[in-house]
This record gives structure tokens, sequence and C-alpha cells, in this order.
């Protein structure tokens, strides 16, 4: 049974999924040198912001297959390192996605109303109103940096209150910019016309230190600054000279570089400053929405499954996965079915999307068939990460075509795989939404569904070739289940499909090449 370790606190209805299919134990506050002395036992691990998973750990990792982050980001994994060695690395895109919005929300009007320092004034005894006048956001400008889940959500609260939104992110468009209500502008136009500024955008060398001295300078004086999504975006020395000094009217920090927040000159400020311990996902919700989610994706990939928000897949988002997990499926047989009827080591991959699929994302399926392909070589070492990787490395170069006619299917997919021993080529399809169907084989029509044991022959069309091929297998005790012929002319050449309840014998495949008539045979296991 695998086996799955918790580092850090989760919810319960996470541990309860992952029972299901594993053994969990849960340790908690283990050092790096005691993670790197127990990860190799383990098939997978879950973790939330408290645990870093560096290089040597993943390297420790012998048997992992997936490491689970319960939250939005996975700055505390080395991702790269883990593509490397083919583990999935997982989070929850969504889980938090309005945990997160409404305590930028909540920053926003804590800090123009002085919430944090009048609480604390009137717990002490005080009643000092004239020291709390503070500002209203109706009417007022916001500038929302980065509009994906978080961002997007932020900004339509923040209109029905009244605000004027802009926003910046260059990864949408003008036209899904204004679906949400926001201008969409140039980062430097956003600064310098914002009253309030919320970032919602990742940590990335582009990123780093992007509010600093010099864009704090570009600021209103009485602008202020929101950050409850990565540390690390903001020079926090720099804002807190600005703050000091004047140059910008307040800041409200969920999120820092360092992580419990050390000295800082940001603690010595007033009501102009907010500081909270990193609770954007800090609801009993969130809690149990981003355990459930990434709960789900380990037992997934445990089970063999792709999981759907994996950051390490290339081109596989929860979106993209929900539309494309069948033809992945498809995919995956096929590439399977082709490298054994290849065989050899194979140099080139054709891969070919027709019909409908034309118009799909082709890389999901690029990385579905190579990891098929591989999987006689490289078995449970090969998966949905590390295929390009392996495929590259073997120097198999991938060919992609596309053709939107439809025939006789909706949507195709057509592999043809070139190596050391010759070229063969495979074309399937769904019927239905998940029932795959072969519907040819080296250029020959055939309508077969692929099963676990399967022959495949090359053969002359002639009266009797199929009754010696089945009292060849019989002699055998090899049962057939279903047998199928594809041919392009009468008496031409023909390939034969059968489907075989148990293993061929060793031995029979040179057998079937005697038989009379028959070129070539091919034994498949699916």
């Amino acid at each position: 049974m695998s086996k799955v370790l918790v580092s850090d606190s989760i919810d319960q209805a996470g541990i309860d999924i992952l029972s299901q299919v594993a053994t969990v134990d849960v340790k908690l506050g283990l050092k790096p040198a005691e993670l790197i002395a127990v990860i190799g036992e383990y098939d997978a691990l879950m973790i939330r912001s408290g645990t870093r998973v560096t290089q040597e750990i993943i390297e420790a990792g012998t048997q992992l297959k997936i490491i689970g982050r319960a939250g939005v980001g996975v700055d505390n994994v080395d991702v790269p390192a883990a593509t490397r060695r083919g583990i999935v690395v997982v989070n929850s895109p969504e889980g938090n996605t309005i945990a997160a919005a409404e305590h930028a929300l909540a920053m926003i009007l804590a800090l123009s109303r002085h919430i944090p320092d009048a609480n604390a004034s009137v717990k002490r005894g005080a009643w000092d109103r004239n020291s709390f006048v503070g500002a209203e956001v109706y009417k007022k400008t916001l500038g929302v940096v980065g509009l994906g889940k978080i961002g997007s959500h932020v900004a339509a609260v923040a209109k029905t209150m009244g605000m004027k939104l802009l926003a910046y992110d260059p990864f949408i468009s003008t036209e899904r910019a204004e679906q949400i209500g926001c201008q969409l502008v140039e980062l430097d136009l956003l600064f310098q016309q914002a009253d309030y500024i919320t970032l919602h955008i990742p940590k990335t060398p582009e990123t780093t230190h992007l509010i600093n001295a010099t864009t704090l300078a570009k600021m209103k004086p009485t602008a202020r600054i929101i950050n409850c999504a990565r540390g690390g975006i903001i020079d926090e020395v720099a804002l807190a000279a600005a703050l000091k000094a004047g140059r910008i009217g307040g800041a409200a920090l969920d999120v820092f570089e360092s992580e419990p927040l050390g000295e800082s000159e940001l603690r010595s400020l007033g009501k102009e400053v907010i500081l909270t311990p990193h609770l954007g996902a800090s609801t009993a919700e969130a809690q149990v929405n981003v355990a459930i989610d990434v709960a789900e994706q380990i037992r997934d990939v445990l089970l063999g499954l792709p999981a759907r928000s994996a950051v390490n897949i290339p081109g596989l988002g929860p979106e993209v996965l929900e539309e494309l997990k069948p033809y992945m499926q498809l995919a995956e047989t096929l590439g399977n079915l082709v490298g054994q009827l290849a065989g050899g080591r194979v140099e080139v991959l054709n891969i070919r999307l027709q019909g409908e699929l034309a118009t799909n994302k082709s890389q999901p399926l690029i990385v579905a068939a190579l990891k098929g392909l591989l999987y006689q070589a490289l078995r449970e070492r090969v998966n949905y990460v590390n295929a390009s990787i392996e495929a590259k490395e073997r120097g198999i170069r991938v060919i992609e075509t596309r053709d939107a006619s439809i025939r006789d299917y909706a949507g195709t997919l057509h592999l043809e795989a070139t190596g050391t021993l010759g070229t063969h080529s495979v074309t399937g399809a769904l019927l239905g939404e998940r029932e795959i169907h072969l519907t040819d084989v080296d250029g020959f029509p055939i309508n077969v569904p692929p099963s676990k044991y399967m022959v495949f022959t090359l053969h002359r069309d002639m009266p009797g070739i199929i009754g010696k091929l089945g009292s060849l297998l019989g002699s055998f005790n090899v049962n057939i289940a279903s047998m199928q012929v594809g041919r392009k002319i009468v008496r031409g050449d023909a390939v034969m499909a059968l489907s075989i309840d148990d293993p061929l014998p060793e031995g029979i495949l040179d057998e079937i090449i005697k038989v009379p008539g028959i070129r070539d045979a091919y034994t498949v296991t699916l």
C-alpha cells in the first residue's frame, strides 16, 4: 500500500481522503535533516507553507510520485528538481480564492478606516474619534495588478462598492478585463493614477521588488498599497522609508520577504500600516477546500490518474484537463501501442490531430503520447511530468501536424513512430465520451476497442488464413476474445487485430509467422 507523509497541519477531511488509498503519517515540525531521513519511505508528500521542499529532500525521496501543496503557490518547493525526477507537483489554485480575495478587501477597508488602531484605542479605554478620521473607497481608483481568479474577485467586489477599476495583466485580453469591469492599462499608468494598489501576482524574477523606491516615487502621496499575494514583491525597506517620509499614504501587508516577520521598520509605524501574519487563506472554509482539493489529486496520482492542478505538466491546467482527459487516455494508449509495434529505438514520433482535436491544445496530448510510447522501456518511472524530458534525452523528435477536416469521426488522433526497425502507425478515436476505438493500424482501416492483450498480424487476404491462425492459437490454449480484419483491396495485404484473454505464451509468435500468408506478427500488452 502507498504511504503519504503529511508534514504540515491540514484539515482532517484531506487526511480522510488520503486514507482511502494509502497509509498516512502526520509528522509536524520536521527539521530538514529529519525530513531527509524519512522521506525515502513515502510515495507522496503533502505540505502547506511550513515545509520547504529542497532539492536535497527531493533527491532523498526516491519513491516520491507527487508533492502536494495545500495552497495557491509552490514557492517553497524546488519545482525544477521535482520535474527532473518525474515528481508531480500540485497545488490548489482555487481552494482559497475567496478567502484570499476577501482578506485583500478587508485590508483595503481596514486601512481606509484605521480599524486596527481604533479598536486598540477603545480597548485601552480611550474614545478618540478625531485621531481616526478615515477615507471612503467610493469613487476611488483601485489598481489591480494581476487579474487571475483572486484579483478578478477583488475587482468584482470593489466595483459593487463604487470603485473605478484599473488593471495590469500582460496575460489577459482587453475583452476579458472589460468583462470583469476593469480598464487594462500599462503598469506605470496604474501606479500614477490609483488611489489603492492591490497585488495579485506570483513572485518571479520579474516581479521581485516590483514595488521599489522607483515605482513608489510614481505613486500619489495618498496611495495605499495592499499585498496579500507573495512576500518579496515589495521592497520592504523602500516601502518603510516612503511611509516614514510621507511619500505614500499607507500599506497593508499579509506576506513578507522573510516569515515570520523579524526586525523591520514597518513594525514601528503607526496607523498608516497594517500587518497580518499571512492570513490570506486562513478561513475554516479555505482550509477544508485546499485540503480536499490537494488530497484528491494525491489520491488520483497514486491510482495512476492525472492531477488536475499540476504545476509542472506542460499546458495542463484544471480546465484543460477536464476537457482533454479522455483524449489524453487515448493518446497514452496509442503511444503505448505504436511503441510496441515499432519496437527497437524510436527516433521520430509524428502526431496528427484531426477533426475537432485540431482546434485543441496539443501539448497535453503530446505528453500523454510520449508517456505511452516510453512505458515499455521505463514503466512506472515515466509520467506526465518527465515524459518530454525522457523523450528529449533519448533523441526522439516529435513532429506535430493538424488536420481540421472531419472524416468518419469528429476527432481522431494519429501517431506514427519511426525507428531502427521501421515505421508503424495507429489511429484512434473516442466513441461516445470515453470509449477508445482503434480505427487504423499501419494504414489499414479497422474498428476495434483496445484490450490488455492483443495480437496484430500483417498477412495476405486469402481464404482459410483466419481459421489457420485460430487453430494454431487454440492448440496452445490461447482463447480469442475478438478478431477483426482490415484490408484495402480484396485478396491484397491486410491487418488482423485479435484480442486474447491471456498473454501470448513464449515462442508462439514465431509459429504464427510460419503460417502461410502471414508476413509479420506483433504481440501487444496495454
